[in-house]
């Protein structure tokens, strides 16, 4: 089995994504943020579609949210699954800066973590979790069909706030 899994949309995908230290001008790549912000801005502008950022835990979406435009994927990490704050980031992205593309869960991210991440507005899961990678290949379907707040990304087939539906109960 491999030590790391790219799942979306409900299935394990092929990663057409590569982690770099520095931009080669080559491929689809995720740059850490200091790498990112490093670049010149006609260097970001020139990599749109092809270039992607990860964002650590102690670091701001602020310093990026002025390329939002020109970027196709922003990657956040959990470098444990008991570190939620890219959580926040996610919904931030989405709700507050009109984000579009791929946010992505890159590190340990927990199987039954899944349906929140997706409902706080991530998009695909680079997986390294060894229980959760097991259970995604198997197909298992994570989650509860009912939510019991608001999300930033809801799912068709999740039922929209516990409280009004009887069956419930």
């Amino acid at each position: 089995m491999s030590d790391k899994i790219l799942w979306r949309d409900n299935a394990v995908v092929k990663d057409g994504w590569s982690h770099a230290e520095t931009d080669e001008g080559q491929g689809q790549v995720i740059l850490p943020l200091a790498a990112y912000l490093a670049l010149t801005t006609e260097q970001r502008k020139a990599g749109a579609n092809r270039l992607g950022v990860l964002i650590q835990p102690l670091e701001s979406i602020d310093a990026i949210v002025d390329d939002l435009p020109n970027l196709s994927l922003i990657a956040l990490a959990f470098p444990a699954y008991t570190n939620g704050t890219a959580h926040s980031k996610a919904a931030m992205l989405v709700e507050h800066h009109g984000f579009h593309g791929e946010i992505r869960a890159v590190g340990d991210v927990l199987f039954d973590q899944i349906p929140l991440m997706i409902r706080n507005g991530f998009t695909s899961f680079e997986v390294v979790n060894a229980p959760t990678i097991r259970q995604l290949v198997a197909g298992k379907k994570a989650g509860n069909p009912f939510q019991y707040q608001p999300a930033a990304k809801s799912s068709d087939s999740a039922k929209s706030y516990v409280w009004r539906h009887k069956e419930a109960y």
